[in-house]
């Protein structure tokens, strides 16, 4: 099994995480989507990392549908099966997408030559990410974990996002909200989050 994927992505991040943390067997193999190698244009039409690279030539894209994949493989589930827990932690993945899809695109606007940026499209992602961090600030609960009893999909791809913010998009958000950095500072050090870190 190959994941195709570059070291910064959030999205690549959280798989690669995943599967350290289920303890799946795979190559990780470095390589944007337009670098010469072409391959994640070739297994991807989208164009997208990451890719995951099935031992039976299948690929497949978008993280959520990678994970997906990924936890039916072995071991325990690190997505609740059933219930309200499962709807948490779905409802705590799809927030962190959507905080990484907004630093993405604001970064994306600020690497653009000054005159042509447009501060509203910056304001906006700006503010969902605001807005994504005050509902995780309200909504975290007591626990050490954010879905269930045990470390999961939740807790990495929150984590992941979190990160992400301080590698692309770095600001105080810490003292606004601390109980999401205490959680935050506690949940980095596990071994998944640490061994995937994105350099800086």
């Amino acid at each position: 099994m190959k994941l195709y994927g570059t070291l910064t992505s959030p999205y690549v991040r959280k798989v690669r995480a995943f599967l350290h943390e289920k303890g799946i067997a795979h190559e990780f193999i470095i390589e944007a989507p337009g670098d010469a190698a072409g391959n994640v244009s070739r297994l991807n039409p989208l164009g997208k990392v990451p890719v995951l690279l099935r031992d039976d030539g299948e690929a497949l894209f978008d993280s959520p549908v990678i994970i997906d994949y990924l936890d039916g493989l072995q071991g325990a589930p690190l997505m609740p099966p059933v219930g309200d827990a499962r709807f948490h932690a779905q409802r705590w993945h799809a927030l962190a997408q959507g905080i990484c899809d907004a630093v993405v695109t604001r970064l994306m606007e600020t690497r653009r030559r000054p005159e042509l940026q447009d501060p509203a499209v910056i304001a906006k992602q700006e503010g969902k990410v605001a807005g994504a961090l005050r509902f995780a600030e309200a909504h975290l609960g007591n626990g050490s974990t954010l879905a269930g009893e045990r470390f999961g999909i939740a807790d990495i791809a929150l984590a992941v996002a979190l990160e992400y913010i301080d590698l692309r998009h770095p600001h105080d958000w810490r003292s606004g909200h601390p109980a999401l950095a205490r959680w935050l500072t506690g949940v980095a050090e596990h071994p998944c989050l640490k061994k995937t870190r994105a350099p800086t």
